[in-house]
This record gives C-alpha cells, structure tokens and sequence, in this order.
C-alpha cells in the first residue's frame, strides 16, 4: 500500500508561491477520487524581484560599451577594449539572466507542469559559458600583442574610462549583492558586474603604471591578468550551475542530513528512493518512500514532516511516499 502527498509550497523570484499552489489544487481536484492521496497546500513570500536592477544594469552597461569601445580605438588600448568586450558578454549575460527571471513568472501548463523555473538554471550555465568565452578572445589578443612590439597608447584616457567603469560596474554588482547566496542566476550576474569592476581597477592601475615607466607592453599583460581573473571568479559558478543542469542536489543540502532526519521521524524503519534535485535556481523538490510498518501515520505527521523540510533543509516541493505493513527490504534494486 503506498500513499503519497505532495506540498504545494514554492518560492520564486515571480509567482511567490501561488502559481504552483493553483496547479497543484489541480492536481488534488483530479486524485480526490483516489482514497490513497492527501495534498496540503501552502504560501510563503517570493525572493526579492530584481527587474529593476536588470533594467538599470543594463542600460548603464550598454552606455559604456559605446563610451569604453570607443576610447579603447582612441588610445589604442588592448586593455580597453578588452573590457569593453568583457562588458558585452555582461549586458548578454544580464538579458538572459533577467529573460530567466521573466519565464518563472508563467503559469505551470500541462506540458510544463513544474512551469519554467529551470530556465533560471540554463541562464547561469550560459553565463559562465559567455564569461569563458571573453577570456577566450581577451587572452587571444593580448597574447598576439605581447608577441609583437606593444603599440604607445593614451595612458590619461585608459584612467578616466577605467575608472568610470569601477563606478558603473560596482554599482551594478552591488544591485544584485542581496541575492548572491540563494539564487545562483542572479549570483552569476552578480560575478559579471563585480568582475568587471575588478578589471577595471586593473586597467587604472596598470594607466597609472604605464604613466609614470613609459612601458606599453604592460597593457596587454594587464589583459592576461584580466582574464585570469574573470576565471578564477567563474570557475565556481560553472560548477555550481552543471550540478544543477544534471539535478544534482544544490550544494547547500546534504543528502545524508537529509535521510537522518526523515528516518528519526516517529514511526519510520527505514527511507529509500530519496531523491533532492532543484527545480529551479530558487526552488528544490524531493521524493522518497518512508517505511513506516505501523500503519499510516495521518495528515498531521504528513503536514509536520512538509514543514520540517522547509525549514531546516528549504526544500518546499516534497513527495511522500509511504509503505505500511511488515517492514520492507530494500536490497540493491532501490535508489539512494
């Protein structure tokens, strides 16, 4: 005999809990006939919306690629240009982040009965691609120059583009700073913005540098350090957004804290076929059977249990299924 319930508490950017909540009740009116399933629905509050900051972010951003491609042709300066083509790669970044963003808003269909929350983790994985790619091309053409004698650049007009970038790139980054630690989409926009504000630092200093020896060839080695930068930032997120894009359980949970507290659950011998994945950037579901020989434990131990995931583990779309009787073994047939 199985039971399962399933809760209807999501959090996102854009539904704030309540598209899941009215599919869900569809589910619930489609299996009332069905004697063996219980469903209890619930609403919390929605992750901070961060439109405005991608609207702002991006306007300032393509200003300035106009303003620092320019000056970079201007003063000859592969470090300039190289940021104002790190910059492009951020506005592409910002858009498709904030496209991301704009999917979960949708109503879950019958085709896409979780709705569209997964496009947050596509947009992260593109971003830390787009970002590889940058350090691609910047590494590329500052390797070309220091293999060449360095052309004489304008070294006033690198300080003051440069250090106009810090001010927009910074402020643009501190506009997503509140959400960098529980939505990877918007922390991979966030590494954009503070990654270039990082470069541009560089590029001044190495302005100031160039002033005061004469020595050109520091401008593209800049360049290299740029792009070693932008790597070093990326690197996690890359890796953060693969596990997500294979269902892997988000890195802040743990698979093994989550069992031992299910199995200390009055009633419970033994949890199998758990599985954690993330349904979006923001949300993250599970399933498992508990084997609970006594008998079914009622919807209060099924509305409890739903809780005690969110709170301790934040996983607000759980399934659970139960196996009453003797007790069950497993063997090696079972998932984790």
């Amino acid at each position: 005999m199985t039971t399962e319930h399933q809760t209807g508490e999501s959090q996102s950017a854009s539904h704030e809990g309540h598209d899941h909540g009215d599919h869900e009740h569809d589910d619930h009116e489609h299996g009332s006939d069905s004697p063996g399933h219980s469903h209890a629905h619930g609403h919390s509050h929605a992750p901070k919306d961060f439109g405005f900051a991608f609207a702002l972010g991006t306007a300032l951003n393509v200003a300035f690629i106009v303003v620092e491609a320019g000056a970079g042709f201007y003063a000859n300066s592969m470090a300039l240009l190289a940021d104002a083509g790190h910059n492009l790669s951020d506005v592409l970044g910002l858009l498709i982040a904030w496209g991301a963003t704009l999917l979960m808003k949708r109503r879950p269909t019958l085709r896409y009965t979780y709705g569209f929350g997964s496009s947050t983790i596509l947009a992260a994985l593109a971003n830390a691609v787009l970002l590889l790619i940058a350090v691609g091309a910047i590494t590329l053409e500052a390797v070309q120059r220091l293999g060449n004698s360095a052309p004489p650049v304008n070294d006033v007009t690198i300080i003051i583009v440069a250090s106009i970038g810090i001010l927009i790139n910074g402020f643009t980054a501190w506009l997503f700073v509140s959400g960098t630690k529980h939505d990877v989409n918007i922390r991979g926009a966030y590494l954009h913005m503070a990654a270039d504000a990082a470069v541009s630092l560089g590029v001044v200093l190495a302005g100031f540098a160039m002033l005061a020896t004469g020595w050109d060839w520091l401008d593209p080695v800049v360049s290299l350090v740029v792009a070693g930068v932008i790597v070093w930032g990326t690197w996690g997120l890359l890796k953060d957004t693969m596990r997500l894009a294979l269902h892997g359980v988000p890195a802040r949970i743990s698979t093994d804290g989550v069992r031992s507290k299910l199995v200390t659950l009055p009633g419970v011998e033994s949890v199998h076929d758990l599985h954690i994945w993330p349904m979006s950037t923001t949300e993250t579901a599970l399933t498992c059977h508990l084997v609970m020989p006594a008998g079914h434990p009622g919807d209060a131990f099924i509305v409890s249990t739903a809780k005690m995931l969110q709170k301790e583990f934040d996983i607000r779309h759980s399934t659970l299924q139960f196996e009453v009787g003797p007790g069950i073994s497993c063997g090696s047939e079972c998932s984790v």
